[in-house]
């Protein structure tokens, strides 16, 4: 067996996706760790969850910045970090062409609806299920899908659904969906360690592959 892949990730708020990633390292460290948390915020919480795991934390901030002046500066600690898979797990900022052009195939983000419906610029956190919960769906879920130009545009990688239940408001669609969104973006950071998946991705010539369950797998 080869090194484990050296999984880079970027976030802007809590840290539950970054917690469950880190956990499932910690469980299997010969096929994948995280080396390297970026934050766009000092004050984040994701910062304290990496630091708790042990895992590396850079800050880069954006505030008043064009994204060619920063996101230089995401590249430069991603290379030193010796990232190989990049995993944007509600990172807000959005990226320059430049970027996305650097990482084209190696950098994958993780959304909390069935993409292509209630994606694009502004749609992130509750403000996706609230979406989805005024537009009357009967399914929701989550994908993992590569990171392109276009905001949540790029091939999706992998998907699992959910029902909408009777009832719901988007903060009990949001804590039901969570664990199956981690589980989904788990799962495939250990196919891209495996090799199931190719890094660089090819993008596009993998159909997504959907997983249909009741109840999701409560790995955290």
């Amino acid at each position: 067996m080869g090194r484990p892949l050296a999984v880079g990730v970027l976030a802007s708020g809590q840290g539950t996706t970054l917690e469950g990633l880190a956990r499932a390292a910690e469980a299997e460290p010969d096929r994948f760790h995280v080396v390297v948390l970026i934050s766009d915020r000092a004050g984040a919480p994701v910062i304290d969850r990496a630091r708790s795991h042990g895992i590396p934390t850079e800050i880069v901030l954006v505030r008043g910045q064009l994204p060619d002046e920063w996101a230089p500066r995401v590249t430069e600690a991603l290379a030193r970090h010796g990232v190989e898979l990049v995993v944007l797990a509600g990172f807000l900022p959005i990226f320059p062409p430049s970027w996305v052009e650097r990482w084209q195939g190696r950098a994958v983000n993780t959304h909390p609806a069935l993409l292509p419906r209630f994606g694009g610029r502004g749609m992130y956190g509750r403000r996706v299920h609230e979406a989805v919960i005024a537009a009357g769906e009967r399914e929701s879920g989550a994908t993992v899908h590569l990171v392109t130009r276009e905001v949540d545009q790029g091939p999706s990688i992998a998907q699992a659904r959910l029902p909408v239940l009777p009832g719901d408001t988007p903060d009990t669609l949001r804590e039901r969906l969570r664990p199956v969104e981690i589980g989904l973006l788990v799962a495939t950071v250990r196919r891209f360690a495996a090799g199931e998946l190719p890094l660089p991705y090819p993008g596009g010539d993998e159909p997504a592959r959907t997983d249909r369950a009741a109840e999701p797998s409560r790995e955290r």
